[in-house]
């Protein structure tokens, strides 16, 4: 956890906002953060877990950083604070794509506890919608049976692939997007020069803390190199095997088919021929369930091939069903 990094100024206002909420006990048990990822979700409910557990928070609600409370929390060793995401499978060589039933078990019986320091206990769980069947009905149980000063806070930028139930059980806090000229200032604070920033911003459609990240990373030059694969593959001088094999290769490959996304929606949006603006939305589409099947066991070369094809014009753009594996 990073302690003292200042929050950006929409963070602030959801941080702000929930201070008050808690200052008044008005903090329910179970709290859904949803919004976009990337905007700072973690950032923030972060340094509210820091606020509910310091020991001597000062008079505007920011944690004081000195107890031992905050330093147990800074090296994430605190016995009253948990945070839930992707483990290692069975074998150790890659992370799990689920947040599995143990967790969620090993999760409650610890908020069954006593807190160690007399106070609180929060639990996050990042990104909730990562929350496989079995361990969604665990977590349920432990929604429903709240107990005086667990909190329990769930990250996610998809809260439609969470259960109803659970929607059910939670506040729910909106991060959304900040006015364009908030995210250009705060993009020039972070040393990005304005042209770049705001190529970056369009880039990520008002998104600053994508257009911060793909301008520090490579993001851009990624997109850029996307833009002239698919150019290449719609006039025939690329193989879309080739090319599907190259985009799944390394770690990348889902954030180039959020590029090719929104690169065809781009493209979409400056047409006057409904036959091509339908062909391109459903693209689009196909593009987004590819980037879902990445995350199961499907050959990723052959899904990609496929919606490839589609974009050629070789197959319907109805592709990206990922049948193979």
């Amino acid at each position: 956890m990073t302690a003292r990094a200042p929050l950006a100024p929409w963070q602030a206002r959801v941080y702000d906002h929930l201070v008050s909420v808690h200052e008044a006990d008005r903090l329910g048990h179970g709290v859904l953060f949803a919004g976009p990822a990337g905007i700072g979700k973690r950032a923030v409910v972060e340094r509210l877990a820091q606020r509910v557990l310091c020991r001597q928070p000062a008079a505007d609600g920011q944690p004081c950083f000195e107890c031992r409370s905050c330093h147990l929390i800074a090296a994430g060793t605190h016995p009253d604070y948990a945070y839930v995401s992707f483990i290692p499978n069975k074998e150790g060589t890659k992370l799990r794509t689920e947040i599995v039933i143990d967790q969620v078990r090993e999760l409650s019986e610890r908020l069954a506890l006593t807190p160690q320091y007399g106070g609180a206990q929060v639990a996050i769980i990042d990104p909730a919608d990562a929350i496989n069947h079995a361990a969604s009905n665990a977590l349920l149980k432990t929604l429903e049976e709240p107990q005086p000063g667990r909190y329990l806070w769930l990250l996610t930028a998809h809260p439609a692939r969470l259960s109803a139930t659970i929607r059910s059980r939670c506040h729910r806090v909106e991060f959304r997007l900040p006015a364009r000229d908030e995210a250009l200032a705060w993009l020039a604070t972070q040393g990005h020069a304005a042209a770049a920033a705001t190529e970056a911003l369009d880039a990520a459609r008002g998104h600053p803390g994508l257009a911060h990240e793909w301008s520090s990373g490579g993001g851009l030059a990624l997109r850029r190199a996307v833009a002239r694969d698919l150019d290449s593959l719609e006039q025939g001088k690329a193989s879309a095997l080739t090319t599907a094999q190259a985009w799944v290769a390394d770690e990348f490959a889902e954030l180039r088919l959020r590029h090719a996304a929104d690169l065809a929606l781009q493209r979409a949006s400056g047409l006057t021929d409904p036959g091509r603006t339908r062909r391109l939305a459903a693209w689009f589409d196909a593009a987004n369930r590819t980037r879902d099947l990445l995350r199961t066991t499907v050959r990723a070369d052959l899904a990609v091939t496929e919606l490839l094809l589609a974009w050629r014009g070789d197959a319907p753009a109805q592709v990206a069903r990922g049948g193979r594996t």
